[in-house]
């Protein structure tokens, strides 16, 4: 992270990078992401995890989301008051974000949170994830959605370089 942006981040605002990465893609974005912002990056892990084999995973996501199952999870995020503006991390599934990051917006408070999410995708873009997340997270102010082809960090960096620090 420069200077500069260290400076206004620490001086504005406390920063977490939230999470859950199935294939790696996710990860290196929220990677990136930390790169640049700062703050704390935090993984979400399902309990139980998925399967290794793409089409199970897929099968199994679309079961969970056609019945609204919230998988229990594992994340160690401390104290979620005490962070300003939320980094939401997912892949698409099936044009939403992945049940372990809907469980952990659904048992966190973000009220007057600034959520900036970060999609990762293999040709599906954004689906409805932010509307979901807008949904989720009614009491937060949600910002315009990233969305990123693959682990094209690349895209990563120049939507940070655009738009970090975000001015409100």
């Amino acid at each position: 992270m420069s200077a500069k942006n260290q400076e206004l981040q620490s001086a504005t605002t406390k920063v977490l990078i939230v999470y859950y990465s199935y294939s790696g893609n996710t990860g290196k974005v929220a990677h990136e992401i930390h790169r640049i912002a700062g703050g704390d990056l935090v993984g979400i892990d399902p309990v139980e995890p998925y399967p290794g084999n793409y089409n199970a995973v897929v099968e199994q996501a679309k079961r969970e989301l056609l019945t609204g199952y919230k998988p229990k999870i594992r994340v160690s995020v401390k104290n979620i008051t005490s962070y300003d503006t939320v980094f939401v991390g997912s892949p698409n599934w099936w044009h939403t974000i992945a049940p372990p990051v809907i469980t952990f917006l659904s048992e966190s408070d973000m009220s007057g949170k600034t959520i900036i999410p970060f999609i990762t995708h293999g040709g599906g873009g954004l689906g409805r994830s932010a509307e979901d997340i807008v949904a989720l997270c009614p009491h937060a102010n949600v910002l315009k959605s990233l969305s990123v082809y693959g682990a094209d960090v690349k895209a990563a960096q120049q939507w940070m370089a655009a738009n970090w620090p975000i001015q409100q």
